[in-house]
């Protein structure tokens, strides 16, 4: 069950940058706001205390799972005990987990509940390693003899798709000291992301610079994410200068952390005998590494389809050359879509129709119950996220609402999470239920386009049609051709850095800045790079979640391709994507996508996304 718990961290700490709006508006405190716009952690833990409560007992069953030791291959019995003890701590831990990190996300500056999620992290590390020798013990039983314990044990069948998954892998697995080594050493190889997350949102020192208008803009995250969307130009590139310039002046520090991150995962895929960390980041789900590699070359080849894009809103924005800092400016003048929460709720729901009636009313639960933390408040952590990891509780959902259209498309997308998780989480067993980070982001962006579809269904007017139609293709270049810009990166990096090369705050700038301008097309005048900008990688947390953000784009791809089966009428298709969001980790993600009505092997679901996207740029030029 180790990788459940690894997942949780990762729901908790990742930020979904491709829709999330980082707010500026936080001067309401937690006690402002209705209780019906924040979220319930009652139904995780009454209490501290009661948290408190469930963390003893959860811990005094640790010594229980050592009675298996050197018995698993024994008897079925043995071997079915030791799995329904581990998966029972396994969930309680993951209980405990999101409660002290959802308490700690409510305001990052209390440290308190940092003290508890900490507290967790270290306990969590503590069973690994008393749980080290499960693994092992399992490598070293033939398939055969697992395939008899199946067939002689019901209760074994639930996890079969664990069970075999380590067969699977047994050329990586270690022995059990090794194990237990690795399992102490999670701890200390996490340090690089907590200090890049605690440097970046509490302690850089963040500018202010006077506008246009005379207001003073703190550029703090918030901040930044707010005023870099301003009309005036000017306002544009003071903020992004400013901004850019603070980082720059750090590139040695987040140089470190992000070679420190690096030499982590070389290490795990060295010490698991794998080629290399991509080949060891795609391992666990099965996905071969061509996937990969084959992702970058298909957005490669499709760049003219990005530059196509930058020159429309080159056009829309009325000016000669478009900068770096243009991209974030609305095309669209004077149309403010505006949604008060209820509005927003209302208008998903409604888009969520093709769904089904029984998809509608889950849905529904997440406002009514209270699983969604909805509005900035001081300390709050930034962005939004679905946590799904309470088994047997509900997802929640935690958001920036600020009333803007994006706030609606990005609740949206995490109501996608959350009823992933939900329906996951009622048709599967604990083993089974947790979903690849591989497929994670499908039934986000499937939301995000139902979404889209009502809006544009309903809209007439040609302005807002082009709001809301720039608004898919800003979604596109953040999803689709940003994060495989990111992917880009992050092969590199991790391939320079076995290849002993040096990973320096000036080296990292300089491989970011050439990736960056051939996206962007800035030797052919799409959009013009300043070489300041260069320093961007130290702002994306994703670097430190090992090969992670490519999934954003797999995702895109394939929610595409499935949603376009939906809205077409082919039938089943809205079947076979309720099946796929019931599915967990039942089975690959890959044959989950395919049993779905994808191939992630093909070339098929990207041309489809590029197709699309090309289509939405022909309406645009069509209406301008």
């Amino acid at each position: 069950m180790k990788r459940r718990i690894k997942a949780v961290a990762l729901a908790v700490f990742a930020v979904v940058l491709s829709s999330s709006l980082l707010v500026l508006s936080q001067t309401r405190g937690r006690t402002e706001i209705s209780p019906q716009h924040t979220w319930k952690l009652e139904d995780l833990y009454p209490s501290d205390q009661a948290w408190d409560d469930a963390k003893e007992k959860t811990v005094s069953k640790f010594d229980g799972v050592l009675s298996f030791k050197g018995k698993l291959g024994d008897s079925t019995s043995e071997l079915l005990g030791c799995l329904e003890l581990d998966s029972n701590i396994s969930k309680e831990l993951v209980h405990l987990h999101s409660y002290a990190a959802m308490k700690s996300d409510e305001d990052t500056r209390n440290s308190k509940y940092l003290a508890l999620k900490q507290q967790i992290e270290q306990i969590i590390a503590d069973y690994r390693a008393k749980a080290s020798f499960i693994e092992p013990e399992i490598t070293r039983m033939d398939t055969a003899k697992i395939d008899q314990f199946i067939t002689q044990e019901p209760g074994l069948r639930i996890y079969e798709m664990y069970l075999k998954n380590i067969q699977r892998l047994k050329a990586h697995k270690l022995f059990e000291k090794e194990e237990k080594l690795l399992a102490e050493v999670s701890l200390l190889a996490d340090s690089p992301h907590s200090i890049f997350s605690v440097f970046s949102n509490a302690e850089l020192p963040f500018p202010q610079v006077t506008l246009s208008d005379g207001a003073i803009a703190t550029l703090n995250q918030a901040g930044y994410a707010h005023y870099r969307a301003s009309p005036n130009r000017d306002d544009r590139e003071k903020v992004f200068q400013a901004f850019w310039t603070m980082f720059d002046n750090f590139k040695l520090t987040f140089g470190a952390q992000l070679d420190a991150n690096i030499k982590r995962d070389i290490f795990y895929a060295r010490a698991r005998k794998y080629s290399s960390c991509l080949e060891s980041a795609m391992a666990p789900d099965n996905i071969p590494k061509e996937v990969y590699l084959a992702l970058i070359e298909n957005v490669n080849r499709n760049l003219p389809t990005f530059h196509r894009y930058l020159d429309l809103k080159k056009r829309m924005l009325g000016v000669e050359s478009l900068k770096y800092s243009d991209l974030y400016a609305p095309a669209v003048k004077d149309i403010d879509l505006r949604y008060t929460f209820d509005q927003a709720k209302e208008l998903i729901l409604d888009s969520l129709k093709p769904l089904g009636p029984d998809y509608c009313n889950a849905a529904r639960q997440a406002f009514e119950n209270r699983w969604i933390d909805v509005y900035p408040t001081p300390g709050k952590k930034m962005g939004a996220y679905s946590n799904g990891s309470a088994y047997d509780v509900h997802p929640y959902i935690l958001l920036n609402y600020n009333g803007l259209y994006l706030d609606v498309t990005t609740l949206a997308h995490e109501l996608g999470h959350a009823m992933h998780s939900y329906y996951s989480n009622k048709n599967q067993p604990f083993p089974t239920a947790d979903y690849s980070i591989f497929v994670a982001e499908v039934a986000s962006t499937f939301n995000e386009a139902l979404l889209m579809e009502k809006m544009l269904s309903d809209t007439k007017d040609d302005e807002t049609r082009l709001t809301l139609l720039m608004n898919y293709l800003d979604g596109a270049k953040t999803t689709f051709f940003r994060q495989t810009q990111f992917a880009e990166f992050e092969l590199r990096i991790h391939e320079k850095a076995e290849h002993g090369e040096p990973l320096t705050g000036d080296v990292l700038s300089e491989l970011y800045g050439d990736i960056l301008k051939k996206y962007y097309g800035h030797e052919q005048d799409h959009c013009h790079i300043e070489d300041l900008y260069k320093i961007e990688w130290a702002y994306v947390p994703h670097f430190y979640y090992n090969f992670y953000v490519y999934q954003y784009v797999t995702s895109f791809a394939a929610s595409t391709a499935l949603v376009g089966k939906a809205l077409s009428g082919e039938e089943g298709a809205v079947e076979k994507h309720i099946e796929f969001i019931s599915s967990g980790g039942s089975d690959y993600p890959i044959n989950l996508l395919r049993k779905a009505g994808v191939d992630m092997t093909s070339s098929e679901p990207f041309d489809k996304t590029i197709s699309f996207i090309n289509k939405v740029m022909d309406e645009i030029e069509a209406i301008l």
